[in-house]
């Protein structure tokens, strides 16, 4: 590849030769996003070990790039593909782990942090989302959350403590960063985030949490307070559609479209968003926008009740 031919971008000489963005080295997220989708194009598939390995990193830094940026679901994608390509990868399995739990797919996000563990236990950020995944299913499944788990892999002993992760305690002063396979330079993975980025989801976390307490309560208005102090820390597609639902409780139809936009903006495929803007757009008495985001939600959900229930109205009225 040249070496300009991406801008900002720095070339790693690492044992794979890595590509590396000086972009995303920034924390430039959206900046970084497009960049790492042409040297991916570039690669191509089947042309060995050493290229399957090119590819895993990059998809797990273009990964890291969607999370940051709240579009969850393709970060998913981006790591799901990254684990076909080399499995039990750690930065992938956090990355995807961390993006089920935004999109409270809670099992799901269970099942990769736990296999975390089995790759290295002393990883502080997979025992932190174990703990939280365990409470919200505790919460939502009740005692027998366990057995509605789905399978938890076997990770084999080739592919475990394959290197050395600082925990999050870890005095980084003392301890040179640690570059994953393949990489060079620092960590990009959320368990390693700056303090003070942490503490701000961490923040962003209960602020949301807080306000689905209040809409339990059925107090919509103090929960868009809340929801309104989380998004001001960590744009999460969860919360957009929470405080939609807010809006429509409240019967401030414009304010949830725009919610709902936005989470979509996150998530394309969103189900919640899609429905909640198709409630909207209805009372806004705009039928025709309405029935094309059902139609839109019906593609990824064919036997939607609820949706399917919404567009029999819309088409009576």
């Amino acid at each position: 590849h040249s070496m300009t031919q991406y801008g900002m971008v720095k070339y790693g000489k690492a044992r794979h030769g890595t590509v590396w963005h000086g972009m995303v080295h920034r924390r430039r997220w959206a900046a970084g996003r497009q960049p790492q989708s042409e040297p991916l194009s570039c690669l191509c598939p089947g042309a060995g070990d050493t290229t399957a390995k090119e590819r895993s990193v990059l998809l797990a830094n273009r990964a890291a790039c969607h999370l940051k940026d709240g579009a969850c679901s393709l970060c998913v994608d981006d790591c799901s593909r990254a684990l076909e390509l080399v499995p039990f990868e750690m930065k992938p399995l956090l990355r995807r782990a961390a993006a089920y739990e935004a999109l409270e797919k809670y099992r799901l996000a269970y099942v990769d942090y736990k296999t975390v563990l089995q790759v290295d236990c002393t990883v502080q950020a997979a025992h932190d989302g174990v703990n939280r995944m365990t409470k919200a299913l505790l919460e939502k499944d009740g005692v027998n959350w366990r057995q509605k788990l789905p399978p938890i892999p076997t990770v084999p002993v080739s592919a475990q403590t394959r290197w050395s992760v600082p925990s999050a305690g870890a005095h980084r002063a003392n301890t040179p960063a640690t570059a994953m396979p393949g990489e060079p330079g620092e960590s990009l993975s959320l368990g390693w985030a700056e303090p003070q980025q942490t503490a701000d989801m961490e923040r962003a976390r209960t602020l949301k949490e807080e306000g689905n307490e209040l809409v339990k309560k059925g107090n919509h208005k103090k929960a868009v307070e809340k929801y309104s102090e989380s998004l001001k820390l960590n744009q999460e597609c969860a919360t957009y559609t929470n405080r939609a639902l807010c809006y429509l409780a409240l019967k401030e139809y414009k304010e949830a479209v725009q919610d709902c936009t936005e989470a979509l903006k996150l998530d394309p495929k969103n189900v919640k968003a899609l429905y909640r803007r198709a409630q909207a757009l209805k009372e806004l008495k705009d039928y025709k926008s309405s029935i094309a985001d059902i139609k839109s939600l019906l593609k990824t959900e064919p036997k939607n009740t609820a949706a399917l229930r919404l567009l029999q109205e819309l088409n009576r009225t």
